[in-house]
């Protein structure tokens, strides 16, 4: 009887055990829904909370190896990578890469998912080299991959499209571009937000090329379905509306550059906050506009402050952080503030000396 009862009340705390973890599961699943939910509105800093927990639930559950641990720190690194936090971004998806690497293979697609958001994470800190090694490596990955994801192959393409542009390589750029471009329009409906991402980065590879009458009609599209889709508010439209400015300067047309950089200015600053990269940006190139009109009063405060982001956020000879300090030397011989415009020399001689 003694031997009876034992395997009962073992075969009872197994059964016990089995609803907790599928408990724990059924929480972990409730938690990436809303998260994927907070995302879609451009609620970063919200998304965050829950993505904490949602990996605290995932260690706990599943233990710190596997796949859905990973998936959860992935998600969290995406996140962090939204509200401009690069250094906390960065360690989470080299985790996330490793758990996938010893768990699914080295040819998984999502390790290539992963390898993705590396290199977007340092094409947008300028470190373009590390940026190709790793979406080059994800393009391999998902060339031989029986499943096909197009979502997957046309993101990668993508950011390498953008990796190039940044290294002023806009054929190489306009070619990946239209690539996933044509993978996107025969499977996803024309007004996918997918698409809108890969137009609007053709049509800044055409404006940079100096391509205005073959940009503006993608430009337009862009905002027609980012204007269906997304929220009034939503960062994804600031960025847009960044874009649009900058077509708009490019081509001396400074009263619309001003209205849409205010605008997307505006949009950052209340849901990202103040001290995100993009509010750097953006801030520079309202600051870009006041400069080249001659209102200099106007523009210091606002180059001051994208520097000193920036500094925070980029490698120090970023091709930002360049530029600017030579537009802000340009601005201050305007002024007479040969001082200042002294410091900024040295300053910008000093990280373009550097290896």
């Amino acid at each position: 009887m003694r031997t009876f009862k034992k395997v009962l009340l073992a075969i009872m705390l197994t059964v016990l055990f089995v609803a907790f973890v599928n408990s724990d599961e059924t929480l972990w699943n409730k938690l990436n829904e809303e998260i994927g939910v907070l995302y879609e509105k451009g609620q970063y800093s919200e998304a965050v909370k829950v993505s904490e927990e949602s990996l605290r639930v995932a260690e706990k559950t599943f233990g710190s190896s596997h796949s859905n641990v990973a998936e959860s720190l992935n998600n969290l690194a995406l996140l962090y990578e939204k509200l401009g936090k690069y250094t906390e971004a960065e360690p989470l998806y080299k985790r996330a890469l490793k758990i996938y690497e010893e768990v699914l293979g080295p040819n998984h697609e999502d390790v290539a998912t992963c390898l993705n958001n590396l290199g977007g994470l340092y094409y947008i800190q300028g470190k373009y080299v590390e940026a190709e090694q790793f979406l080059k490596r994800a393009l391999t990955i998902l060339g031989k991959s029986s499943k096909k994801n197009v979502d997957n192959v046309a993101s990668s393409l993508n950011t390498l499209a953008a990796v190039y542009s940044g290294q002023k390589k806009y054929v190489e750029a306009e070619l990946l571009c239209k690539r996933g471009l044509e993978i996107f329009e025969k499977t996803l409906p024309p007004d996918h937000s997918y698409v809108a991402v890969l137009l609007n980065n053709l049509a800044i590879i055409y404006k940079m090329e100096g391509k205005y009458k073959e940009a503006e009609p993608i430009y337009k599209r862009v905002l027609l379905i980012l204007e269906k889709t997304l929220e009034p508010e939503h960062p994804d439209i600031a960025a847009f509306q960044n874009n649009l400015a900058a077509f708009y300067k490019i081509q001396g047309k400074y009263t619309e550059a001003e209205v849409y950089c205010k605008r997307a200015l505006r949009i950052y600053e209340k849901t990202l906050g103040l001290n995100h990269p993009n509010v750097a940006a953006f801030s520079n190139n309202l600051a870009e506009i006041y400069r080249v009109l001659g209102r200099y009063k106007e523009a210091e405060p606002l180059y001051k402050r994208a520097l000193a982001i920036w500094k925070k956020n980029l490698v120090p000879n970023h091709p930002d952080i360049i530029q600017i300090l030579d537009h802000m030397i340009e601005m201050y011989k305007m002024m007479g503030k040969n001082g200042e415009a002294k410091k900024m020399q040295q300053y910008l001689e000093e990280i373009t000396s550097e290896k």
